[in-house]
């Protein structure tokens, strides 16, 4: 990949974690299992969807544990920040985000990164986990950021290899 190639050939990638405050099966947690399935149908339909994570034999990842026992990730793919941005703060998925207190604990440290893949590229829990540990121990960079401190895939390419 040089510096000339385009932004268009790069989607962004974003990982979310979240410590839950009781098991899926609790009833408290309920509500959220309730509307896993709609929020997920919705992000799959939404306008600059490209990809989002999957446990095999099941419509979502809640069974992954890869970062701790009590800890559920999602990881997807889009084709913009702005496509993201939109589904995450403007859809039905905003009313997940209102009540998330109730069914998760408050993160001290990031609990979202986003990063800039080549389009195509299917982004693994490794990579991901390793892209947030990169966020929180060094802050915000082309190599991992936030929504309030975004990168451009553009910033990425000319980033040199720490960026990638």
């Amino acid at each position: 990949m040089t510096a000339s190639t385009p932004a268009a050939a790069h989607h962004l990638a974003e990982l979310n974690v979240a410590t839950l405050r009781h098991p899926l099966d609790d009833p408290r947690m309920t509500p959220f299992v309730e509307m896993l399935d709609p929020v997920n149908a919705a992000a799959d339909g939404a306008p600059g969807f490209v990809w989002r994570l999957v446990e095999d034999g099941t419509p979502d990842a809640t069974g992954l544990r890869p970062a701790d026992e009590d800890v559920i990730v999602n990881l997807s793919v889009w084709e913009s920040r702005e496509a993201l941005w939109d589904f995450t703060y403007r859809s039905g998925h905003l009313e997940v985000m209102r009540q998330r207190r109730a069914w998760f604990e408050r993160h001290v440290e990031a609990h979202m990164a986003l990063w800039w893949v080549p389009a195509g590229h299917r982004p693994t829990v490794e990579e991901a986990l390793e892209r947030l540990a990169h966020l929180r121990a060094h802050g915000p960079s082309p190599r991992a950021f936030t929504f309030a401190s975004a990168h451009t895939a553009a910033e990425r390419l000319g980033g040199g290899a720490g960026a990638l």
